[in-house]
């Protein structure tokens, strides 16, 4: 199967153990006065993604160049971002080239919302931490125009019914009926 996120099991809960020093539910880290829109706050931090679809039923995955693996479109939110649908269309848009002017979003409120362990990244001088990762499904019968080298070294369709996570797999798939 496809993994559409760095590291889950898909029967252990996104949220991490309460108590545990590092690894808090977001309101334990809004309670504790954490920016989570920071990219710097490490102790977790959010993200927006995109679910794209395309017309027989697959799902746009793209290979991170950091971490070697096949993910769905999306990262960091940017100051400029004015929600987190919109962090997740720009972040579409960046790593594929696919404007959002032929992307459909296929409703406002997140399909999913996953947390999801990242490894420390020294040459960012990044220590291990978390992503609160909220996605959005959007469907097109556009193709990828262009990576973005930087982050992406390839995309490609696979179909729903290959990705690893079961409650995301199961959300796309009724949402596709």
């Amino acid at each position: 199967m496809l993994c559409a996120e760095p590291r889950h099991s898909p029967r252990a809960s996104p949220w991490p153990a309460t108590g545990t020093p590092n690894w808090r539910t977001p309101v334990e880290l809004l309670d504790a006065a954490a920016d989570l829109t920071s990219r710097k706050e490490f102790r977790g931090h959010v993200t927006a993604g995109a679910v794209l679809t395309d017309p027989t039923g697959r799902v746009l995955h793209i290979k991170h160049r950091a971490l070697n693996r096949w993910l769905l479109p999306g990262g960091h939110l940017e100051p400029d971002d004015t929600s987190l649908l919109a962090a997740a269309q720009r972040e579409l848009t960046e790593e594929t080239g696919i404007p959002v002017s032929v992307v459909i979003l296929a409703g406002h409120r997140p399909l999913h919302i996953d947390a999801h362990h990242i490894p420390a990244n020294p040459t960012k001088g990044e220590p291990d931490h978390r992503h609160f990762d909220f996605r959005f499904l959007f469907r097109t019968s556009a193709d990828v125009v262009e990576l973005q080298a930087e982050e992406v070294t390839a995309a490609a369709w696979h179909h729903a019914d290959t990705i690893e996570n079961e409650t995301l797999r199961t959300r796309i798939l009724d949402a596709l009926r």
